[in-house]
């Protein structure tokens, strides 16, 4: 299991980092490790220390 650390991004937000392996595998980055398009998730709290991630393709 792979860990990763939460990281303050501003006075307001926290945010952790996703593997490039895995968003390549995805389709979220290309070849080069580069984002191909503009991707928004949608994160929600499940429970005491449980979050989900989903890749929202419609924001509409």
């Amino acid at each position: 299991m792979a860990l990763n650390k939460l990281r303050e991004l501003d006075d307001y937000s926290y945010g952790v980092t996703v593997p490039k392996d895995d968003l390549r595998i995805d389709g979220i980055l290309d070849e080069n490790s580069n984002l191909k398009d503009d991707h928004h998730f949608h994160v929600q709290r499940t429970g005491e220390g449980k979050w989900s991630v989903e890749l929202v393709d419609d924001l509409g």
